[in-house]
């Protein structure tokens, strides 16, 4: 691959949150291979001048269903797998276009959709997949379903096998779920047993859970990502800092069915989403005055994708705009597994990266509108939009 070489950027560092002028950023084989603040030299290079505007590192989203390109789930089993795949592919290229470079799956991609991606089937984010959701008898979506240690035990190799990236159990009720929300989905000894399984195989366990019972639980039991968490309390931030966990809220899904567009909800699940609509924002702000580490997370299904930056948004009502940031990169890629290969700017690092027209650590809105404001999309090396010129 020709070397690149992105010259007077202004970097974005998310760790530190802030931004660091007149730098030159190197580029081989899909990898930042420099970055330093004098005039940098590669052979065969193409030199893109980014005349000062900022270059950042591409986002990641810790929580998504790339595979439900339909909010119907009767609807998505009638689709012919070749009608899904493209449905599929529209879906990736589209959050590709947002921005996002990196997107941990929560229940649907498996390991020939990630290949698909990696070799270029597929024009999209690199996709961490973890397979079917794994819920017991009563739970609710697409899941599989797995009651006791066994099944359970089973279930998770089968996904560690063909290269499972986590796997994800549903630890309460949920919102399109004939379970309350505050209903128990495993027994504490079934929630050790999956944590021993997926530990087992260098991996770890991500639980759906809505309130703080629910999510204490998890934690106790070694669950190392909290998906939702709408109804954690105190007790709750106690034990997210001593089990080191990670904490992935997804305010999107909620403001998206609540506004106006939860006909297609049940009347049950209609009142499930005011319980945890407001919650869930109060929620994000015990975490962040907290300081734990917060993953960015969606949790959009079919037409409502097309919502996935108003996260940032959200967030916003309650978080710094660098704190937003940090959660949509280097804390995704903590989650990930990831750290110093996406997430910053740094050698080594996978050359995901986007030039925005201002400035998000001062003004969010900056990436919640691509079409005007991402002028430029770089995924492993390989530029995917340029209208730095026009």
């Amino acid at each position: 691959m020709t070397a690149t070489i992105l010259r007077n950027a202004t970097v974005l560092d998310p760790r530190a949150g802030e931004l660091l002028p007149d730098r030159c950023v190197v580029i081989e084989d899909g990898v930042i291979a420099e970055v330093g603040d004098a005039e940098a030299r590669a052979r065969d290079a193409v030199t893109i001048d980014l005349r000062g505007r900022v270059l950042m590192p591409g986002l990641i989203d810790s929580h998504v269903h790339t595979t439900q390109a339909s909010a119907d789930f009767a609807e998505l089993r009638s689709w012919s797998p070749y009608y899904a795949a493209a449905r599929v592919s529209r879906l990736l290229r589209e959050m590709l276009m947002r921005g996002f470079t990196t997107v941990r799956d929560m229940g649907g991609a498996d390991h020939g959709l990630a290949r698909a991606v990696e070799e270029g089937l597929f024009d999209g984010p690199r996709v961490l997949f973890g397979g079917p959701i794994i819920a017991p008898t009563g739970g609710h979506g697409l899941t599989r379903i797995c009651d006791g240690e066994t099944e359970l035990r089973r279930a998770i190799r089968e996904q560690m096998a063909v290269g499972a990236h986590h796997v994800k159990l549903t630890l309460s009720g949920g919102i399109i779920s004939t379970m309350s929300v505050d209903a128990l989905g495993y027994s504490e000894d079934e929630i050790r047993a999956a944590v021993d399984e997926a530990n087992l195989a260098k991996r770890y366990v991500a639980g759906h859970a809505y309130t703080a019972e629910a999510v204490n639980r998890a934690l106790r039991c070694g669950v190392r990502t909290i998906e939702h968490g709408n109804l954690i309390d105190e007790s709750s931030i106690e034990l997210f800092q001593r089990h080191d966990a990670f904490y992935v809220p997804t305010l999107a899904t909620y403001a998206a069915l609540a506004g106006g567009e939860s006909g297609s909800l049940s009347e049950q699940s209609r009142r499930k989403l005011l319980d945890v609509t407001d919650a869930g924002l109060h929620a994000l702000e015990l975490a962040d005055r907290a300081g734990l580490r917060i993953g960015y997370g969606t949790d959009l299904h079919g037409a409502f994708h097309d919502r996935q930056l108003t996260e940032f948004s959200l967030r916003a009502q309650v978080q710094k705009p660098a704190d937003v940031v940090r959660s949509a990169t280097v804390t995704g890629a903590e989650i990930a597994g990831l750290v110093g290969r996406a997430g910053e700017i740094v050698p080594g690092s996978f050359a995901d990266l986007l030039v925005v027209d201002g400035n998000p650590l001062q003004d969010i809105g900056v990436l919640t509108d691509p079409n005007r404001r991402l002028l430029l999309i770089m995924r492993g090396g390989a530029v995917v939009k340029n209208v730095l010129e026009s």
